[in-house]
């Protein structure tokens, strides 16, 4: 869709504070992703990785919905957009997991199909009532691609992830908060204001801390770790100027100032 309704690609604002705000903005579309709206969020992460850039990413919506997923209409246009580059999707999520600074999902709203996996990329997901969750592949008739049912499986159990998968059905808040998919459940008035606090947080910690423990932790869970990186990155830390600055901040009973080196 073109034209005034057609809504605008992700936006990316990064405020004074190190905090990243990247907005779906295709609010009549249910937020769906096209192709360039994939690209436009795989240069935002490439931009977000430099270092220091931001110390903690939101990862936001407009409209009645936080995101409908990929496009399934480009599935079958006469240009094979979605042809040309089968793993787009997967690719775009993989390179949010892989962002060297925390992230959080701002889920106010229902996520359906690739959405969820894009959210359960983010560190963190803060839900309403009003969130819900439904992953339609089965029946569509599509096998999702491989990192995100291993997303699904270590991240939430092989029980739930199969229940999603192969049954398809709609997931409540309630829900989802049980599974661990979602890690709080705010009243819709309360959300700004709890997403606001966590990303002040994440961004006031040692940031080599918590990007080292981030990765770690990711690789740990997918079964890649190798102890000699993990402990590079421990070596890394132990040498730091942020854990002189953290030691001092501490004696002092002050706020640490980290410079993330």
């Amino acid at each position: 869709m073109s034209g005034p309704d057609a809504g605008a690609p992700p936006r990316l604002e990064i405020d004074r504070a190190g905090r990243a705000t990247i907005t779906l903005a295709r609010p009549r579309q249910r937020n769906r992703l096209q192709r360039d709206d994939l690209l436009e969020l795989q240069a935002h992460f490439e931009a977000l990785a430099r270092p220091g850039a931001a110390r903690v990413l939101v990862l936001a919506a407009h409209g009645s919905s936080f995101c409908a997923g990929y496009n399934l209409d480009e599935l079958g246009r006469d240009d094979q957009s979605a042809a040309r580059d089968p793993r787009l999707f997967e690719q775009t999520v993989e390179r949010l997991e892989a962002l060297p600074l925390p992230s959080i999902a701002r889920l106010h709203a229902g996520l359906y199909g690739g959405a969820t996996d894009l959210a359960l990329a983010c560190d963190l997901r803060i839900g309403t009532p009003a969130t819900e969750l439904r992953m339609p592949a089965a029946r569509l008739g599509l096998h999702f691609y491989a990192s995100g049912l291993r997303r699904f499986v270590t991240r939430l159990g092989l029980g739930p992830a199969k229940r999603m998968f192969l049954l398809g059905q709609t997931w409540s808040a309630e829900q989802l908060l049980a599974a661990g998919y979602l890690d709080e459940l705010v009243p819709a008035e309360a959300l700004d204001a709890r997403i606001d606090a966590l990303a002040a947080e994440l961004a006031a910690n040692a940031p080599l801390a918590v990007c080292g423990m981030k990765a770690s932790l990711d690789e740990i869970a997918r079964g890649e770790y190798a102890l000699p990186r993990l402990h590079a990155r421990e070596a890394a830390c132990a040498a730091s100027a942020d854990l002189r600055e953290g030691l001092a901040a501490f004696a002092a009973r002050r706020m640490p100032r980290f410079g993330g080196h």
